[in-house]
Protein backbone atom coordinates (compact mmCIF):
# COMPACT_ATOMS: atom_id res chain seq x y z
CA UNK A 1 0.00 0.00 0.00
CA UNK A 2 2.96 2.85 0.56
CA UNK A 3 5.72 0.97 -0.99
CA UNK A 4 5.27 1.19 -4.73
CA UNK A 5 6.27 -1.69 -7.24
CA UNK A 6 9.88 -1.49 -8.31
CA UNK A 7 10.38 -2.29 -11.93
CA UNK A 8 13.71 -3.44 -13.51
CA UNK A 9 15.18 -1.13 -16.56
CA UNK A 10 17.93 -2.45 -18.78
CA UNK A 11 20.73 -0.21 -20.01
CA UNK A 12 19.91 1.95 -22.90
CA UNK A 13 22.09 0.97 -26.06
CA UNK A 14 25.56 2.72 -26.09
CA UNK A 15 25.50 3.42 -30.02
CA UNK A 16 28.45 6.24 -30.81
CA UNK A 17 27.86 7.71 -27.16
CA UNK A 18 30.99 6.24 -25.95
CA UNK A 19 33.36 8.44 -28.08
CA UNK A 20 31.70 11.12 -27.19
CA UNK A 21 31.84 10.71 -23.62
CA UNK A 22 35.90 10.04 -23.15
CA UNK A 23 36.14 13.15 -25.27
CA UNK A 24 34.23 15.01 -22.90
CA UNK A 25 36.15 13.59 -20.26
CA UNK A 26 39.68 14.64 -21.81
CA UNK A 27 38.48 18.36 -22.31
CA UNK A 28 39.53 19.47 -18.66
CA UNK A 29 42.89 18.27 -18.85
CA UNK A 30 43.42 19.60 -22.32
CA UNK A 31 42.02 23.03 -21.39
CA UNK A 32 44.46 22.76 -18.08
CA UNK A 33 47.48 22.22 -20.60
CA UNK A 34 46.78 24.77 -22.44
CA UNK A 35 46.47 27.37 -19.75
CA UNK A 36 49.33 26.12 -18.17
CA UNK A 37 51.26 26.74 -21.55
CA UNK A 38 50.14 30.54 -21.88
CA UNK A 39 50.62 31.47 -18.41
CA UNK A 40 53.76 29.57 -17.73
CA UNK A 41 55.72 27.77 -20.66
CA UNK A 42 55.24 30.64 -23.05
CA UNK A 43 56.75 33.61 -20.99
CA UNK A 44 59.37 31.90 -19.79
CA UNK A 45 60.60 30.79 -23.00
CA UNK A 46 60.02 34.66 -24.15
CA UNK A 47 62.47 35.53 -21.31
CA UNK A 48 65.45 33.05 -21.84
CA UNK A 49 65.25 34.35 -25.20
CA UNK A 50 65.53 37.75 -24.05
CA UNK A 51 68.85 36.73 -21.84
CA UNK A 52 70.58 34.97 -24.59
CA UNK A 53 70.30 37.64 -26.96
CA UNK A 54 71.62 40.64 -24.17
CA UNK A 55 74.35 38.26 -23.30
CA UNK A 56 75.09 38.16 -27.00
CA UNK A 57 75.10 41.19 -27.39
CA UNK A 58 77.90 42.06 -24.13
CA UNK A 59 80.75 44.07 -25.11
CA UNK A 60 83.81 45.49 -23.66
CA UNK A 61 83.00 48.86 -21.82
CA UNK A 62 79.71 47.16 -20.76
CA UNK A 63 78.35 48.23 -17.29
CA UNK A 64 76.40 44.60 -15.99
CA UNK A 65 74.92 43.14 -12.53
CA UNK A 66 75.69 39.68 -12.26
CA UNK A 67 73.22 36.60 -10.89
CA UNK A 68 75.36 37.77 -7.32
CA UNK A 69 74.56 41.24 -7.34
CA UNK A 70 78.07 42.20 -8.25
CA UNK A 71 78.32 45.27 -10.69
CA UNK A 72 80.91 45.84 -13.10
CA UNK A 73 82.70 47.22 -16.57
CA UNK A 74 83.69 44.29 -18.87
CA UNK A 75 87.18 44.36 -19.68
CA UNK A 76 87.41 41.10 -21.30
CA UNK A 77 85.43 38.91 -23.39
CA UNK A 78 85.47 34.89 -22.99
CA UNK A 79 83.92 32.16 -25.05
CA UNK A 80 82.00 31.31 -21.77
CA UNK A 81 83.87 34.08 -19.36
CA UNK A 82 83.34 37.55 -18.97
CA UNK A 83 86.03 39.34 -17.16
CA UNK A 84 84.87 42.20 -14.74
CA UNK A 85 86.33 45.16 -13.41
CA UNK A 86 84.75 45.83 -10.11
CA UNK A 87 87.40 48.26 -8.60
CA UNK A 88 90.29 50.09 -10.39
CA UNK A 89 92.55 47.34 -11.06
CA UNK A 90 90.52 44.54 -9.41
CA UNK A 91 89.16 41.82 -11.89
CA UNK A 92 86.83 38.61 -11.32
CA UNK A 93 85.76 36.32 -13.84
CA UNK A 94 82.42 35.08 -14.17
CA UNK A 95 80.64 33.13 -16.66
CA UNK A 96 78.49 34.74 -19.29
CA UNK A 97 75.54 33.55 -18.18
CA UNK A 98 75.71 34.65 -14.60
CA UNK A 99 75.12 38.53 -16.22
CA UNK A 100 71.13 39.00 -15.60
CA UNK A 101 71.44 42.82 -16.11
CA UNK A 102 73.55 45.53 -18.74
CA UNK A 103 72.93 48.85 -17.35
CA UNK A 104 73.16 52.29 -18.81
CA UNK A 105 76.47 53.66 -19.13
CA UNK A 106 77.81 55.78 -16.39
CA UNK A 107 76.03 53.74 -13.59
CA UNK A 108 79.59 52.45 -12.10
CA UNK A 109 81.76 55.44 -10.81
Amino acid sequence: MFISSAFAQTAPAAAGGDMQSSLMSMLPLVLMFVVLYFVMIRPQMKKQKEHKSMIDALAKGDEVVTAGGVLGKVSKMGESYVGLEVANGVEVQVQRSAVVQVLPKGTIK
